[in-house]
């Protein structure tokens, strides 16, 4: 039995309330579960201990949204937005997501392996002990198959790694029969990954240049239909209606959300859908922030994810997210620490982000005791031990 005793620990635990906090808590860990939590003076016997000085102990962090697999850069790209362009006006030139596609169709599976690899070794640096990582930078049948294969031999050598499907947008060598282009992710990619055990969930860009409400809906019902659950990119820069489907459908997230209704946060509260806000890219691209302010009165679960992609948030940095969502989005500390923890869990459908009796015992020892304190001293590693099921 290892223990980690004299310790502020923060369960996240719905039924302690709020971030759960033991103070002089302890945590016992045993076959890579946690075993028991508790004030200190009640901890059992240990085999193991860690005297924890007092420090935040919380569960490894989960980052429930990112593009993690991808092969080049697009630093141009950034040097034009920071002179003015906007993500549409580059895009429409033959940059954005597109210009992701030919390098990242031309690398090998050990090549996208082993860029993968060092991100998901930088998100575990800083504390993260579960990633989603999405495919979209393919946009053929075969191709998506690869990316989703490559993620999947990741998990053979990172922590927990959680694939999804992304329909990303319609190529541009498939503009002219976008129709048949979104039949075929139907009634071909979606079954082979759902036979294949490839992803666990659908996401769809439901956006102005990516697809339409219609084709969204499309591709979401065949989602379930195969038994996949679905996720959706939503209201990044028009709100086309993706909410409502989302909720009328029971999607596990809505991401992005800077452009969203009254109706839009409404559906998602009564499904129990997390919207997720992905700070970086909204910051970087200059949008409007999320609903913050009536997503929290509608009791819509909130979340917090990097967003790692080439584009609009290059970075694998989670705790840096965490300052952005306070400072910028107006969430508090509470509601950012569940974002990374309870409620990016919920939003991948994964037993994570908690530190109950029964959890996986994946536990971050910070070098703090404040909640606040990993958000509020912003740009540094305050991560001190990490434990990936107990070890």
């Amino acid at each position: 039995m290892f223990v980690i005793r004299n310790a502020r620990v923060m369960t996240c635990d719905p039924a302690r309330g709020g971030l759960g906090l033991i103070d002089h808590g302890a945590l016992a860990i045993a076959d890579g579960k946690i075993a028991w939590v508790g004030a200190d003076a009640e901890r059992p016997a240990a085999t193991r201990e860690l005297d924890a000085g007092g420090r935040l102990v919380t569960p490894g962090l989960v980052d429930c949204h990112t593009h993690a697999i991808f092969a080049g850069d697009r630093a141009h790209e950034f040097a034009l937005r920071a002179a003015g362009a906007g993500y549409l006006e580059i895009a429409a030139a033959g940059g954005g997501i597109a210009a992701t596609l030919g390098p990242t169709r031309a690398a090998s599976d050990a090549e996208l392996g082993a860029l993968l690899d060092a991100r998901l070794a930088a998100a575990l640096a800083g504390g993260t002990t579960a990633i989603e990582v999405k495919s979209g930078y393919a946009l053929t049948v075969e191709g998506e198959l690869r990316l989703l294969r490559v993620i999947g031999s990741a998990r053979e050598r990172a922590p927990r790694v959680v694939g999804t499907l992304l329909a990303h947008l319609v190529p541009p060598e498939r503009l002219a029969d976008r129709d048949a282009f979104v039949a075929e992710l139907c009634d071909v990619l979606i079954p082979d990954v759902a036979r294949a055990a490839l992803a666990t969930s659908v996401d769809v860009y439901c956006d102005q240049g990516a697809f339409t409400l219609a084709e969204s809906r499309r591709i979401w019902t065949a989602a379930r239909a195969a038994g996949l659950a679905i996720r959706g990119h939503v209201g990044q820069f028009a709100d086309l209606g993706a909410a409502e489907v989302l909720g009328e459908l029971g999607g596990l997230s809505a991401d992005h959300v800077e452009q969203l209704s009254d109706a839009g946060i409404a559906a998602l509260a009564r499904a129990g859908t997390v919207a997720v806000m992905l700070p970086g890219a909204c910051i970087q691209l200059r949008l409007p922030v999320p609903p913050i302010g009536k997503l929290r009165a509608a009791g819509v679960p909130l979340a917090v994810a990097t967003d790692l992609n080439p584009g609009s948030s290059y970075t694998a940095n989670l705790p840096l997210q965490m300052w952005l969502a306070t400072t910028h989005f107006g969430m508090t500390v509470e509601e950012a620490w569940l974002g990374v923890t309870r409620h990016a869990a919920r939003a991948l459908a994964l037993d994570a982000g908690v530190l109950i009796a029964g959890a996986r015992a994946d536990v971050a020892v910070w070098r703090c005791d404040e909640p606040g304190y990993v958000a509020y001293h912003y740009g540094e590693n305050h991560l001190g031990e990490l434990y990936v099921a107990g070890v």
